[in-house]
């Protein structure tokens, strides 16, 4: 069907008061999945790829108004290729998993507060300071703050402990040279389920060098789903948060106790610590 065909069938339609309804709910719908996709992946690869694409289809659009026959051919004969998409599916599979992940857990309005008692904001005080106490001493942490995303398949790769979250346990987790030192704990609420757990490396060229496996780790176990990551280093004892792919480091007291609030108190209103010393490394 040509252009011509294509505005006199929507001129047709537009005559009928009806027919007017549904195309404006229609494009209305369109246009906000697409908002919602253009946001959600905007800090990833896939970000950049869908911008491509985008600009082929009003190029081709373009090439046909203009009469540029082969042009217009050629364009039409890679965007009207299922072939692309498959290419496309394979190289974002992560993004695509992400995004998928965002519209399964999606909810309306913002999760309600998950406590606001005294244990819990004692459990804060309690986890901080024991944070603090690791950093110190320079030995490594890797803790994964599960979400609306379940992590039950990172925490099948650990040993699964369902115990309640304390400070002290979390030392002697990750005491040098003890059984469940190595690895990351996933934590669900105020409950500890795995310790010992395998998280996948961020691929991302992007990271610096100097970022050793625990941070690539945070990184990409934040990009794959909604998860909050604290990283403690072995090298400096600098504490990091990662979230969507993205890393601060170098947060402060403030900064830590303002990340773990968010996290174990205030549900689904998190965002990241903002500190004067953080500084940041985009993944």
């Amino acid at each position: 069907m040509d252009l011509v065909s294509i505005f006199r069938t929507i001129f047709n339609v537009l005559k009928q008061p009806s027919g007017l309804a549904s195309i404006i709910f229609d494009i209305l719908i369109i246009a906000i999945f697409l908002y919602k996709l253009l946001e959600w992946t905007r800090e990833t690869r896939a970000y950049q790829v869908m911008k491509g694409i985008g600009l082929l289809f009003l190029v081709s659009v373009l090439t046909r108004l203009l009469g540029l026959t082969t042009i217009s051919w050629v364009l039409d004969s890679i965007l009207a290729s299922g072939s692309i998409f498959l290419i496309l599916f394979i190289l974002f599979t992560p993004e695509l998993r992400r995004i998928l992940e965002r519209i399964g857990s999606h909810r309306i309005g913002k999760l309600g507060v998950i406590s606001d008692d005294t244990d819990t904001r004692r459990i804060v005080q309690d986890l901080k300071r024991s944070i603090l106490h690791l950093s110190k001493r320079r030995v490594g942490a890797l803790l994964v703050f599960e979400r609306r995303s379940g992590l039950g398949d990172i925490a099948a790769t650990g040993v699964t402990l369902d115990a309640a979250l304390t400070g002290a346990l979390i030392e002697n987790i990750f005491e040098p040279n003890t059984p469940l030192h190595d690895g990351a704990v996933v934590i669900r609420g105020t409950t500890i389920v795995a310790a010992s757990c395998l998280l996948p490396l961020s691929d991302d060229m992007k990271v610096a060098r100097e970022l050793g496996t625990r941070h690539r780790a945070a990184i990409g176990v934040s990009a794959a789903s909604d998860c909050v990551v604290i990283v403690v280093s072995e090298e400096t004892g600098a504490i990091s948060i990662a979230r969507e792919g993205k890393l601060i480091r170098y947060l402060d007291d403030k900064a830590l106790t303002n990340a773990l609030e968010s996290l174990l108190i205030k549900g689904d209103s998190f965002v990241f610590p903002w500190s004067r010393r953080k500084k940041e490394a985009e993944a």
